[in-house]
């Protein structure tokens, strides 16, 4: 009988396993998973050091706090989140920096690549430039007064860049709110997702020629507004002139950014379209009449944001330097 049971067992095991084989297959269930935990033996420092060289960072230069939540959101978009933003061009690696989203707007690079420093002499070979862009964006909203979570771990960092999906993926400026939604859709992002991940621009600034259009031709925007920016943002020339995302509180993580949209003060066409008459309407107001819901929803969309199709297990690799492969 006993022997038996340990045939019944083998092969019900294999049954399982076959099953299992299966499913993977066809599903993305067997995807490897993150883990806030993933460190904790072999770099239990890890996290402690990274939020050090953030702080001081964005203690230097508060715009930096929306540059690196910005640099984490540009490089999850294209290929997943494994730190292909931060390759620079070679022979065989077209940068992403070349794409128009990116090109002479993407910074915070060499904050990275200094908390990657700090942790290599640590912990060398182990931590992730992929992880590390994960928790630099959590600091540096926590450094601004935004909300914090907890970072999922685990991401390995890619070999490759890819150009034409940075061309492809990455939003624009000028796109519809259906664009928008179709956009984050793409990436397992739903409108509520957007919405609330679109609220970090409640800091930071934009180039002159990312709003002239808006604020020399649209017409669902505040006059007064719409004057004030035009004195240093002209009809041409300027293109780098730099304007606040949000003029109200400019270096403070709040909610402002959503009461701006009500009041036709939203910087970029992008913004605007999210208070348009469409379905993201409710969720604006939503956000202004509660803070803390707005802190709750981008807290838990740059969690979901931040598992987009990470690189893991024996795929990547753990880069020594976090600008070049191996």
């Amino acid at each position: 009988m006993e022997g038996l049971n340990m045939k019944y067992h083998s092969f019900t095991s294999v049954v399982s396993l076959s099953l299992l084989l299966l499913l993977c297959s066809t599903t993305t269930t067997c995807k490897a998973q993150l883990s806030s935990t993933f460190y904790d033996s072999t770099c239990p420092t890890a996290l402690s050091t990274i939020q050090t060289s953030i702080n001081a960072a964005i203690s230097q230069e508060t715009r930096m706090a929306a540059s690196l939540i910005r640099l984490h959101f540009h490089d999850c978009f294209v290929q997943g989140c494994d730190a292909s933003i931060l390759l620079n061009d070679t022979a065989t690696i077209t940068s992403e920096k070349a794409a128009l989203q990116n090109v002479n707007s993407i910074r915070g690079e060499n904050v990275i690549e200094d908390a990657k420093a700090q942790v290599e002499s640590v912990c060398p070979g182990v931590v992730s430039c992929a992880d590390i862009l994960a928790v630099a964006a959590r600091d540096a909203s926590v450094a601004v007064g935004g909300p914090s979570w907890t970072v999922m771990l685990g991401r390995r960092d890619s070999t490759t860049a890819n150009l034409a999906e940075a061309n492809s993926d990455l939003p624009l400026f000028t796109n519809t709110l259906q664009e928008l939604i179709d956009n984050f859709s793409n990436k397992g992002l739903n409108a509520r997702d957007m919405v609330a991940l679109s609220g970090s621009h409640t800091i930071g600034q934009a180039q002159c020629f990312t709003f002239r259009d808006r604020i020399y031709n649209a017409t669902n925007i505040n006059a007064t507004f719409a004057s004030n920016l035009r004195n240093g943002c002209p009809q041409s020339g300027g293109n780098s002139n730099l304007a606040p995302l949000d003029t109200v509180t400019p270096n403070a993580f709040d909610n402002n950014y959503f009461t701006n949209l009500v009041e036709q003060k939203g910087l970029l066409a992008s913004d605007q379209v999210l208070f348009s008459g469409g379905e993201t309407d409710s969720i604006v107001n939503e956000y202004i009449t509660t803070a803390s819901t707005f802190n709750s929803d981008f807290a838990s969309a740059m969690v979901k944001m931040g598992n987009i199709e990470p690189t893991t297990g024996s795929a990547g690799e753990i880069r020594r330097i976090c600008s070049a492969v191996n």
